[in-house]
């Protein structure tokens, strides 16, 4: 997937919920993470900033292959 600034895009349960980056925060997921869409605000070699719903939601880091373009 080729990913942008500006790209609309949603995690993906199965790449986050086992994930390192998971272990190391809260492991309760939020809804939105999955069933919103996302606006991609910068990244950073493997990783982008993930700014979810309209909502005042905190900014996310995730890898690449946690997402997947909203569809």
């Amino acid at each position: 997937m080729a990913v942008k600034k500006g790209s609309m895009v949603r995690a993906v349960r199965e790449k986050l919920e086992n994930s390192l980056e998971l272990q190391a925060s809260d492991s309760r997921l939020p809804s939105y993470l999955f069933e919103s869409k996302g606006e991609v605000m910068d990244i950073k070699n493997d990783y982008v900033l993930v700014k979810f719903g309209k909502v005042p939601t905190p900014n996310i880091w995730l890898r690449l292959d946690q997402i997947e373009e909203f569809k």
